[in-house]
């Protein structure tokens, strides 16, 4: 089996003019064969008020539930709220360069709100291998996003995964 686990810093990974890498962890790149049944990885990530403003700027999603403190307090939320694919994204961040990481291609997913997201929360992110499929080097990965023990949404993820053998071996070299 190769070395699971390699992993990458990118020169994204670092703020302009920096060499100093930011709270992200390295890109990790796993073949089909590296997975196992069982194998998690965790993000965290405080959801800022830019976070959400940014996310609406990029999708158009502009629903002021998100956006707005006084519309927003006017609901049974009492306050903004993240944007459920927001959350959902961060399942996506862990997928793309953790597990299994890169060259990883979804296939589908599926995605239970649970509990509403707000400003400030810090969701912990967990994604599970939780079944293999050699035939076509798929993987189904179980996904949880928790906001203080609290399940805010889940879900399971089909993606395939690069194998080892077609690959011949060699890892992907990544250059952004």
């Amino acid at each position: 089996m190769a070395n699971p686990g390699h992993d990458v810093q990118l020169a994204s990974d670092c703020p302009a003019g920096s060499n100093a890498p930011m709270n992200l962890a390295p890109l990790r790149t796993l073949f089909f064969e590296d997975l196992s049944v069982g194998m998690t990885e965790r993000l965290e990530k405080t959801v800022a008020s830019s976070d959400v403003v940014g996310f609406a700027q990029l999708t158009g999603d502009r629903n002021p539930i998100h956006l707005s403190e006084h519309f927003a307090a006017k609901t049974s939320f009492g306050r903004r709220i993240a944007h459920g694919l927001y959350t959902a994204s961060l399942i996506s961040a862990v997928l793309g360069t953790r597990l299994p990481g890169p060259g990883a291609v979804y296939i589908s997913q599926t995605l239970n709100f649970r509990a509403p997201v707000k400003i400030g929360d810090t969701v912990v992110v967990t994604v599970t291998v939780a079944e293999l499929m050699p035939e076509k080097s798929r993987a189904r990965l179980s996904c949880l996003c928790e906001v203080d023990g609290e399940v805010v949404l889940d879900g399971e993820a089909l993606v395939k995964v690069p194998s080892e053998k077609a690959a011949k071996g060699k890892r992907p070299v990544m250059r952004l």
